[in-house]
């Protein structure tokens, strides 16, 4: 659903994306004390969360010079002035106010009051942030990843958790617009930031500011990053590589500088939200699974900006265009699974001896394997499900997805799923 709201920073009107993750805000907001919403930059995190707050809870953000003195000089002040429920935009600035919160959160619920849902908290450095989390708000704190927009928020499609179970993907059918290749390298080249699309900004001017802000502000806080300049020779080698395996020597040798050096950048580009690490499958019975994991951007649009790809059509028919589609087909089910408020259970397989399987979802003792491919009727895409036999685990029937227009069977053991419907 989409709808029409006033700018809450600049004024006058745009169009809002209604997003899956705000019934789990909701529902949280009302068993937390703390609900925080951690992200990339530019997915919409405030706006979000503006849009689905109760009329009388107050908005500050630490981007805000003075808020962020007050916080810093003043906690106790700082939260005086702005009581509760209150949000908090890019907390993370003064992530010191987290022992203030944890001190009044406690005093209200000793004096009897409901602390439920009094702070909401934005951020787009997950990993720093928790460290403090952790350690002040334990147990009081309620916390979500929010990416990009996905397929289905755009598709004004209800929130529906990918799961290659067939009666979970039977449920995915439900109000699915067919697409053809063309639409889905459209997709691929734009991404999903929110304001790109809501608000038809011109995308090469969007992305170059992402990228400077992005450079200027999360990587300098971090203070992890000696020559921007190279890091920026990095983010533009990773997005080369999406889909690929990580390998840090490879990446050190082509950049110039240590292969710890390039661990760490990773660790940033992780924390940040702007890459997901598929790691391995790996299985005390054998030990013929390789354990290096592969990479993924979350936002295809991005990772084409930095590829220098000039248009859909270029990437459609161009050396990349499997590692895009790979990366839109993974990025866009681990999306559902943020906005399940999930994590998900996902891996790779691949053996020393090449055999490999894209995706699979692990559940206990129980596997799903998944692949993925660009045709629209891939044949032989689940010659490799086979090799999951001698892990001796309950293997379920495998999920080829693909260009195909609906769900059909494959075979006994396996069923064609449409990229267009996840």
């Amino acid at each position: 659903m989409t709808l029409f709201y006033s700018d809450f920073a600049r004024g006058g009107l745009y169009l809002y994306i209604q997003r899956h993750l705000e019934s789990q805000i909701r529902e949280a907001s009302n068993c937390y004390s703390v609900v925080m919403v951690c992200g990339q930059r530019q997915v919409g995190k405030s706006t979000m969360l503006y849009h689905i707050k109760e009329e009388n809870r107050r908005y500050v953000t630490l981007d805000d010079g003075n808020a962020r003195r007050l916080a810093q000089k003043d906690p106790q002040l700082f939260f005086e002035t702005y009581g509760s429920p209150l949000l908090i935009d890019e907390f993370q600035r003064v992530p010191s106010i987290l022992l203030e919160m944890k001190r009044i959160v406690d005093q209200k619920a000793l004096e009897g009051e409901d602390v439920n849902g009094m702070y909401w908290l934005t951020g787009s450095q997950k990993f720093r942030m928790m460290k403090d989390v952790s350690e002040s708000l334990a147990g009081r704190i309620a916390v979500f990843d929010l990416s990009g927009i996905s397929a289905a928020e755009l598709d004004g499609r209800e929130a529906k958790l990918f799961h290659p179970s067939l009666d979970c993907l039977r449920k995915k059918m439900q109000g699915f617009q067919k697409k053809n290749v063309h639409e889905i390298y459209e997709r691929i080249f734009t991404g999903g930031m929110p304001k790109l699309i809501a608000e038809g900004l011109d995308r090469e001017r969007f992305y170059t500011d992402y990228i400077n802000t992005y450079l200027e502000r999360d990587i300098k806080e971090l203070a992890l990053v000696g020559k921007l300049g190279e890091f920026y020779d990095f983010l533009v080698f990773m997005a080369a590589r999406t889909s690929m395996e990580l390998k840090y020597s490879e990446i050190a040798k082509s950049i110039g500088v240590s292969a710890p050096t390039i661990k760490e950048w990773v660790s940033v580009l992780e924390r940040s939200g702007v890459i997901f690490i598929l790691r391995p499958y790996y299985n005390n019975v054998t030990n013929r699974l390789v354990k290096t994991p592969k990479m993924y951007f979350m936002d295809t649009g991005l990772a084409a900006y930095l590829c220098r790809w000039p248009n859909a059509e270029t990437l459609e028919k161009g050396a990349m265009d499997g590692a895009f589609f790979e990366t839109y087909v993974v990025s866009e089910i681990v999306k559902s699974y943020y906005n399940a408020g999930k994590r998900p259970d996902l891996y790779f397989y691949r053996d020393i001896d090449g055999k490999e399987i894209d995706l699979l979802l692990a559940e206990g003792d129980r596997l799903y394997p998944m692949e993925i491919k660009k045709a629209k009727a891939p044949e032989h895409a689940d010659k490799n499900f086979h090799v999951l036999e001698k892990l001796k685990l309950d293997v379920q029937p495998g999920i080829i997805l693909c260009m195909a227009d609906e769900l059909l069977p494959y075979n006994r053991e396996a069923w064609y799923f449409p990229v267009a419907a996840i």
